[in-house]
């Protein structure tokens, strides 16, 4: 059994499938084909401005970090100007409490000297008083002021050169 196709069928069906191939060219294609090129121009646009966006976020990360960068270099700054002031404060300090010593030291001093002069004055005195009562003892006899003071002179010049010694 073999088949032979008609050619009528043949010859109208190909007539038939260039008069829609030209209908669909000249009707449906142009819209679609501008459909799509619209839907290209869209991606195109679209990736374009992902593009600008990725170059302002990286611009804008750049410049964050060049801020931190700038901000840790101010904070060391301003913690190395701390660290220097409360040196300076310490240094201030301890000059002024180094200060204050040797004062209170110089009045200590000043006052054990003006002290001991004191005592060794009084010394003097009470010696001098006691030997002219040891002395009026011993010679038995009453001395005149002029006397005493002679004694009194002669004492303290002794002790005094003792003293020194």
């Amino acid at each position: 059994m073999n088949i032979v196709p008609d050619l009528g069928l043949m010859f109208y069906s190909t007539v038939a499938f260039f008069i829609l191939l030209f209908i669909l060219g000249r009707f449906a294609f142009p819209p679609l084909v501008k459909m799509m090129e619209d839907r290209g121009e869209k991606i195109k646009e679209s990736l374009e401005g992902a593009e600008k966006t990725r170059i302002e976020a990286q611009k804008l990360l750049d410049d964050y970090k060049a801020e931190m960068a700038k901000a840790r270099e101010e904070a060391q700054k301003i913690i190395e100007e701390g660290r220097k002031f409360g040196e300076s404060i310490k240094e201030e300090l301890s000059e002024k409490a180094r200060q204050e010593a040797d004062r209170i030291i110089e009045r200590a001093t000043a006052e054990i000297e003006r002290e001991k002069t004191a005592a060794v004055e009084e010394l003097q005195s009470k010696m001098a008083d006691l030997t002219i009562q040891a002395a009026s003892k011993v010679i038995d006899k009453t001395l005149t002021k002029s006397d005493h003071e002679d004694i009194i002179k002669d004492f303290l010049l002794k002790v005094g050169s003792a003293d020194e010694n």
